[in-house]
């Protein structure tokens, strides 16, 4: 017996040393360069004027640049060595990461330690470095899903005795069959994470952290009666929130007629369509745009594909969206093709969370969706966004690495 464990040990180490999945890793590579590239163009200008707000860059052009270069060489890093990590080990992990968002999303509110930027509160400084926490809740709450629901067999209320003497048992009994009483933890988990969030005032991380537990909950199964209830209830508390504050009621406003507060909130996205227009079919050139010059706020960050579109044109954002297209495709058919349920649930989280943060970002900064202050990934500038980026696509190829393994589950 001691011989045979020692041998199927073996065969576990064996089996996460396989090679990786190279087009994902060729496109998540190119992405992220191509990224550099369109921080270095669309943020020199803001640098070397040094008219970024909050921002002291000193007139160096390349301030923005060499802080993005420098966390995507550890994101890159980081990456290579997480998807050498065995996946299995992210089960336990799970409750782990998730704890410790939580911690640091509290700490966003304690004096010294959290920090404020562009008028809310959801950053904090450890160690001189600047962050937001939310960004480690998205994949704690995408690996504890997984971890969860891969156990589940969708045979709901058979595993459980309730006593039909009590009322207390008859309702656990019913409430089993419908298949709540799984849900309750990841419910639960879900809920003080988005209690936190909603503190902060990020409306999109909130948004983007629902999106990516909805699909892993629908790969694991769960009957499409909750994901209509559960939308419902989400449409009615958007609807809700959207009436009852002022602010958002203005950005909808704002949205639907930008011209109707140029001089405000309408100005930004009126500046990122001028920008998309300027671009035409080909583009002005890489470097060229003019809508960088203070024209266009928030150029290198959150509005940064309306460069894309200014300085490459139609076509070059064309093919970006191809590049992400073909990202997205092929972690689902990672997910697919995964050794093993958790596998397969992680992978779909991954892709998901990426997929509508891309989706939701071009379809603010073309005027399709309202704004959200969602950041498109690989390109967007924040150093510890790409870095954790980076990570999640380490733990999609840790993934890959066993595809070619027999199912198990």
């Amino acid at each position: 017996m001691a011989r045979k464990a020692k041998r199927d040990l073996t065969i576990e180490q064996k089996l996460a040393k396989g090679p990786i999945d190279l087009p994902f890793l060729a496109l998540v590579m190119l992405l992220t360069a191509i990224g550099l590239i369109m921080v270095l163009s669309a943020s020199y200008a803001s640098a070397m004027y040094n008219s970024s707000a909050g921002i002291n860059t000193e007139g160096d052009p390349l301030y923005f640049f060499k802080r993005q270069f420098g966390f995507a060489l550890l994101g890159v890093a980081a990456m290579f060595v997480i998807s050498k990590i065995d996946y299995q080990h992210f089960r336990w992990m799970s409750i782990f990461v998730l704890a410790a968002s939580i911690v640091l999303m509290a700490l966003v509110f304690v004096p010294g330690i959290g920090r404020t930027g562009g008028g809310a509160q959801r950053w904090v400084s450890i160690f001189g470095i600047r962050f937001q926490p939310s960004e480690i809740a998205k994949v704690g709450v995408i690996m504890f899903f997984s971890a969860g629901l891969s156990k589940r067999t969708g045979q709901v209320g058979l595993d459980r005795r309730w006593s039909k003497r009590t009322f207390t048992g008859r309702m656990a009994a019913r409430l089993d069959r419908v298949g709540l009483l799984e849900l309750v933890p990841y419910g639960a988990a879900l809920a003080v994470v988005l209690g936190i969030i909603a503190l902060q005032h990020h409306m999109s991380a909130m948004v983007l952290i629902v999106v990516a537990a909805a699909s892993v909950l629908f790969a694991a199964g769960v009957p499409l009666g909750w994901f209509a209830a559960g939308g419902a209830l989400v449409g009615g508390a958007l609807v809700w929130i959207i009436t009852q504050t002022e602010y958002m009621t203005q950005r909808i406003k704002i949205w639907q007629n930008p011209l109707s507060d140029l001089k405000h909130g309408g100005y930004q996205p009126w500046q990122s369509r001028i920008s998309i227009g300027s671009g035409g079919l080909l583009g002005v050139g890489l470097g060229n745009s003019r809508q960088k010059y203070s024209f266009l706020p928030e150029e290198h960050n959150d509005y940064i594909f309306s460069i894309v579109c200014e300085e490459l044109g139609m076509v070059g954002a064309l093919i970006i969206m191809a590049l992400f297209a073909l990202l997205i495709i092929r972690g689902y058919w990672l997910a697919l093709h995964a050794r093993d349920r958790f596998g397969t649930l992680l992978v779909v989280g991954i892709t998901s969370l990426t997929a509508f943060q891309t989706f939701f970002n071009i379809g603010v900064v073309t005027g399709v969706l309202p704004p959200t202050g969602i950041a498109l990934p690989f390109f967007s500038y924040g150093g510890t966004a790409l870095a954790i980026q980076l990570a999640e696509m380490g733990m999609v190829l840790s993934v890959s690495r066993q595809i070619a393994a027999p199912k198990a589950e």
